[in-house]
């Protein structure tokens, strides 16, 4: 069956296969960087692979574009990663995962592929006690409606609040994570949603957006006791685990792994951004640019 977006890789191209797929590269893709809290998870969670990052930095935001346009860009971001060699992919943002998936699927079928929406989606639903989650995203992810697509197609009785915060975005990208002012700003998007009566408030808040978990200590303080916070990063690379153990695909060395970062744009600014999410500095020479 055809995708309904009707958008192919170039034509004749083959995925590249090696006899011993395990010691390849794990793919990992974003419209820019807030999919650097994912590759943060991964790396915690599989310090012995390797990784090459994708930050398709000169056409952020997706949450703006068409479906079409973001399944492209996806499409092309996927080759370019492909054509390096990489053993599995992971979409680290949330708009091109709700988006993608079939059709990255059908053009790439030899090719494992994890989003983000889902393992969030499902973290969420076996943490809650009361049937009520809240997700915190983008306009865009919100407006789009993954997260609630997915919460419901897993139990379909779950009451689900969908906040937009745009701010957090900000917030993270100026490396504002905790402090007043942050829980400040945390406060004006939460505090409606608890100031309902308490069998009304939701027990778990779905971090919906890859620059959330930074702000993950600020959302939970201000969430208060009994309210789990869902890591979308976290909850991603735990399905990565589990499908590189799936199909035998675990680097068998020792070491510690490396990491290869790409953008479309800006290396300055991607460098200043990745100190903040990763945990460690960056340089401009650390980032190479390339054109899809």
């Amino acid at each position: 069956m055809s995708n309904p977006l009707d958008i192919q890789p170039a034509e004749g191209y083959i995925l590249p296969m090696t006899m011993d797929r395990t010691t390849l590269p794990i793919g990992v893709f974003d419209s820019g960087v807030g999919g650097l809290t994912v590759l943060k998870a991964l790396r915690e969670r599989l310090p012995n692979e390797d990784f090459l990052y994708l930050g398709d930095t000169a056409r952020l935001p997706y949450g703006t574009k068409s479906p079409r346009s973001i399944a492209r860009y996806a499409l092309q971001c996927t080759q370019e990663l492909v054509e390096r060699g990489v053993k599995m992919l992971v979409i680290a943002c949330n708009t091109a995962s709700s988006v993608a998936l079939p059709p990255l699927n059908e053009a790439y079928p030899d090719l494992v592929v994890v989003g983000v929406v889902r393992p969030g989606a499902s973290a969420g639903c076996l943490a809650t006690r009361t049937k009520r989650i809240a997700v915190l995203a983008t306009e865009g992810t919100v407006r789009g409606g993954a997260y609630q697509d997915a919460i419901r197609e897993l139990c379909p009785e779950m009451r689900i609040t969908s906040l937009a915060c745009p701010l957090f975005v900000a917030l993270a990208e100026e490396g504002w994570t905790e402090g007043p002012i942050v829980e400040g700003v945390a406060a004006r998007y939460l505090d409606p949603l608890f100031a309902e009566l308490p069998e009304n408030r939701p027990d778990v808040i779905v971090l919906g957006c890859t620059h959330f978990p930074v702000l993950a200590k600020a959302i939970a303080h201000v969430a208060g006791p009994g309210v789990a916070i869902i890591d979308s990063a976290a909850t991603t690379a735990q399905e990565v685990v589990e499908c590189l153990e799936d199909d035998g695909l675990r680097h068998p060395r020792n070491g510690a792994g490396s990491v290869q970062f790409l953008a479309t744009d800006d290396p300055g600014r991607f460098a200043r951004v990745a100190g903040i999410f990763l945990g460690y500095d960056l340089t401009p020479g650390d980032v190479t640019i390339i054109d899809l």
